[in-house]
């Protein structure tokens, strides 16, 4: 049985990404728009497919309601 490991994405990956700040990034966790974002052993935070998915949604709201 193959074990399937899922790729990890840091912080600075995130932010050119979708050229946000970290301090946004962090603000968003905060209040609870992204979720179950993991440690490394660094402590580093590390995100999954799924936290992407979860920015991009943030994103296309905000742009949303923008105009």
């Amino acid at each position: 049985m193959a074990v399937r490991i899922e790729k990890r994405y840091k912080t600075q990956e995130i932010c050119r990404r979708f050229d946000i700040s970290k301090a946004t990034l962090y603000k968003w966790e905060k209040e609870g728009l992204i979720t179950n974002v993991s440690r490394d052993w660094r402590n580093w935070r590390t995100f999954s497919e799924k936290n992407i998915t979860e920015i991009k949604n943030i994103i296309k709201s905000r742009d949303d309601k923008r105009g």
